[in-house]
């Protein structure tokens, strides 16, 4: 499998219906075929650019998060942030349906999209978009972003790199992600006259806001579902 293949089907409130096929690149992770020929101006790097953009315009001219939007901003302009729709999205592994609000389901694709686009700021999210979650709280969002950090910390000491089990550098690349996230609602509010797509990036940007702190404050919540580690029965049995 050289793609992985995800389906969002977005019923919406007048009877119709749009669907956002993705492809992800097995090994990359990135979006695959997914920039439209003609890159509107707004998507091009130069044009409200995130000030800690590692990327030159003489190399790349479009911005890949944008770039990656591009296709999919038209198609929901006139859907507004509180208007019911009715999801379903397939990936290889499941269906997940639900009803929900526009911008809750917009979320969930745009998450997804912004983690796979190719931005150098939001690449570390990559694992947690390989094994999506869509229409994820902020409890699942916390406790899969925590774990996915602690991974990169096991392999990071394999490879015999310095580690980081306090947690300290999520909390940097989460106020980094949050830089990115006021860029992309400057680009969108050139790009769209709906709410929809905007209010996504913004109820994105609360899990973004709400993590550092979450961080230092809300694991202990997760502390009793580790009880048979913490109290030796999670130990691999003695040889």
């Amino acid at each position: 499998m050289s793609t992985i293949k995800v389906s969002y089907r977005f019923e919406l409130a007048e009877g119709t219906t749009e669907v956002v096929d993705l492809e992800l690149d097995t090994k990359t992770v990135e979006l695959v075929g997914n920039v439209p020929a003609d890159v509107p101006s707004w998507a091009k790097l130069d044009f409200h650019p995130c000030p800690h953009c590692p990327l030159s315009s003489a190399t790349d001219p479009d911005c890949p998060l944008m770039a990656n939007l591009a296709g999919i901003v038209g198609k929901f302009d006139r859907i507004l942030s509180h208007d019911e729709v009715d999801l379903e999205v397939v990936l290889p592994e499941r269906r997940v349906a639900g009803r929900t609000t526009a911008q809750r389901a917009l979320g969930s694709l745009l998450g997804l999209v912004i983690a796979t686009s190719g931005c150098p700021r939001t690449a570390f999210l990559k694992p947690m978009a390989r094994y999506h979650v869509p229409l994820a709280d902020e409890d699942e969002t916390l406790y899969r972003a925590s774990s996915m950090y602690l991974l990169a910390q096991y392999f990071m000491r394999q490879a015999g790199g310095e580690t980081d089990f306090d947690l300290k550098g999520l909390e940097s690349l989460y106020k980094e992600l949050r830089t990115v996230n006021a860029a992309i609602v400057q680009r969108l509010r050139e790009s769209t006259s709906a709410d929809s797509l905007i209010n996504a990036v913004i109820l994105l940007d609360l899990y973004a806001r709400f993590m550092p702190y979450a961080i230092e404050d809300s694991l202990d919540e997760f502390k009793h579902l580790f009880t048979p580690y913490l109290e030796g029965s999670g130990k691999p049995p003695a040889d």
